[in-house]
C-alpha cells in the first residue's frame, strides 16, 4: 500500500469482504479513490475471496442478506438518490459524486458540514466537513466510530498530520482536537456514528447546540 495515513488492514479486509457498514464503505471508497495502489492492493484481494468462494460448499443465506447486498450495491454501484445532478462541488472523489447533497449547514466560525445522502447505518451517516485555514474543531472523542478521509487541504491533530488521500479511524478511546494546517480550507468526507462528545466543562456547556 502506498505511504501516508491508510485503513487499517482489517478495515480493508472488511471492506473487500463487502461487510463494512454502507457509511463506512463510503468514506473508504473515497480513499481509495484516491489512492490506487491501495485499490489494487483491495482488489487483489476481492480476486483471491472470489476464488476461495468457489470451492465453498454452498450455505444458506443470512435472513438479511438480500438487504445487504443491496446496501452495498448503492455505495459501489453507486446510485444517485436524487435527480439533481451533483457537480456543484469540483473535485470530489467519483464514488461521493454518485451521492445527493444536503445544504451546507453553519457549524461555527470557519466550519460548515452539509449531509451525503449515501445509505446510512441506524445513527452512522456520512458528511461533509468544511474547516476554514487555521481552525481547530473543539476538543472531543466519539459516542461510535469516525472515519475521516481529506478531500482537500490538511489538518492535524496532536499527534499526527494528514493531508490529501489520507484516512484516520477514531473512536470512543481517541480524543484529539483537529487544527487545520493548510493555507486553503480543509474538506473532509467523514463516516460518523451518533455525535461527537466535547470535552472539558465548556465543551459539556455547548454540547447540546453542535450536532454534526
Amino acid at each position: 500500500m502506498n505511504g501516508g495515513h491508510n485503513p487499517s488492514e482489517e478495515r480493508l479486509l472488511a471492506y473487500a469482504a463487502g461487510t463494512l457498514s454502507p457509511p463506512e464503505a463510503v468514506v473508504v471508497a473515497a480513499h481509495l479513490a484516491m489512492r490506487p495502489a491501495n485499490d489494487a492492493w483491495v482488489r487483489r484481494l476481492q480476486a483471491v475471496g472470489g476464488r476461495l468462494l468457489d470451492d465453498l460448499e454452498p450455505e444458506p443465506l443470512a435472513d438479511d442478506a438480500l438487504a445487504r447486498v443491496l446496501a452495498r450495491a448503492e455505495v459501489d454501484a453507486g446510485e444517485v438518490l436524487a435527480s439533481t445532478p451533483l457537480n456543484d462541488m469540483a473535485g470530489l472523489p467519483e464514488p461521493l459524486r454518485r451521492y445527493a447533497l444536503g445544504p451546507w449547514r453553519w457549524l461555527g466560525p470557519g466550519m460548515r458540514a452539509r449531509d451525503v445522502h449515501a445509505p446510512r447505518d441506524g445513527d452512522c451517516r456520512v458528511i461533509l466537513l468544511e474547516i476554514g485555514p487555521g481552525r481547530d474543531t473543539p476538543r472531543h472523542t466519539h459516542g461510535g466510530v469516525e472515519l475521516t478521509c481529506v478531500i482537500h487541504g490538511a489538518y492535524a491533530t496532536e499527534t499526527a498530520r494528514f493531508d490529501v488521500g489520507d484516512f484516520e479511524e477514531a473512536d470512543a478511546e481517541v480524543l484529539h482536537q483537529p487544527r487545520v494546517v493548510s493555507p486553503e480550507a480543509c474538506l473532509c468526507v467523514v463516516a460518523l456514528d451518533g455525535q461527537i462528545e466535547l470535552d472539558g466543562w465548556l465543551g459539556k456547556l455547548i454540547q447540546p447546540f453542535v450536532r454534526l
